[in-house]
Parts: structure tokens; sequence; C-alpha cells
């Protein structure tokens, strides 16, 4: 059944199943709260006249099982770009059928190809399924690193100290 897969790029006209993935994602996550993407945002960060980000859709048949967003990063230590995983959702109908891991691979290949140096994500603390399958696949938990985040009123308020 892995082997009917078809991990293609997103179009614009994917939008939806994306939006509809993010919202599936933050549920689970229990972020739901802090959803604010819409389809014209995301048509627009994806697709816009300086696109963001991309995102992979794996299918079976006509179905969208799952999705990959990801964007270029930088290292400076390596002087190349990396590729950061921001999401990999799928849905739990097919979940432990090996669909999140050819998804993985599928942006590994891509990452291997664009002569990226890193090929980067973050996974929340207590996704104790998500972390052990990242570490099965080779992956390894950077502990010593915090990650920091600036975002809403207090990224206006970073923005106008002076």
């Amino acid at each position: 059944m892995m082997s009917d897969l078809v991990i293609r790029p997103a179009t614009p006209e994917d939008v939806p199943i994306i939006l509809r993935f993010i919202r599936e994602l933050a549920e689970y996550e229990r972020l739901s709260h802090e959803v604010a993407a819409t389809e014209d945002l995301l048509r627009d960060a994806l697709f816009g006249e300086k696109p963001s980000a991309e995102a992979v859709i794996g299918w079976l048949g006509d179905a969208p099982v799952g999705f990959a967003l990801f964007f270029t990063t930088f290292s400076t230590f390596r002087a190349r770009p990396g590729l950061y995983l921001e999401d990999l959702y799928v849905s739990p109908e097919y979940r432990r059928q090996g669909f999140g891991k050819l998804l993985l691979v599928n942006l590994a290949k891509i990452a291997e190809a664009r002569g990226c140096g890193r090929f980067e994500w973050a996974a929340l603390d207590w996704n104790e399924p998500a972390v052990n399958f990242y570490v099965q696949l080779g992956a390894t938990p950077m502990d010593e690193w915090t990650t920091f985040r600036v975002a809403g009123d207090a990224l206006t308020k970073l923005a106008n100290l002076t």
C-alpha cells in the first residue's frame, strides 16, 4: 500500500487541503487557538509573488493522506542552505503505514538535491510517538538548544525598541 503513495508538490488548488491538514494538526497538538491561517494567507505564502514556503502532499489514489510544509534556512557554520520542516502531518486513518516516513524521505531527497547541509524540524516534548519515530529514522534531538519565539504584541514591541 505504501508503494501506491504519490508525493507531489502542492499546487494553488491544494490550499484548502493544506489548511484542513494544518487545522487537524493544530487540534492534535492542542494549539487550535493559535491557528490564524486562511486560504488567502496560505495561497500568498506558498504561491504568491515571493513564496516563503513550499509544501508536498501525499496522495493514495484520490485521497490526500498527509502533507509536509517546509522552507529554506541557512547555516553560517556550514555556509550552505538548509531545509526546515515546519509541519508534517498524516491523517489518523493513514498513520502507522509508513506514509510519514515517505514524506520525510521525500524532503531529505529535496534537501540533498538542493545541496543543503541540514534538514531540521522541531517536535513537541510531550509527543513521544513523534520523537521516537524521528530518532528511529536517525534524527538527533538537539537538547542543548532552546527555541525562542517572539510573536504578536511581543514582536511589535521588539520591532519598536530603540
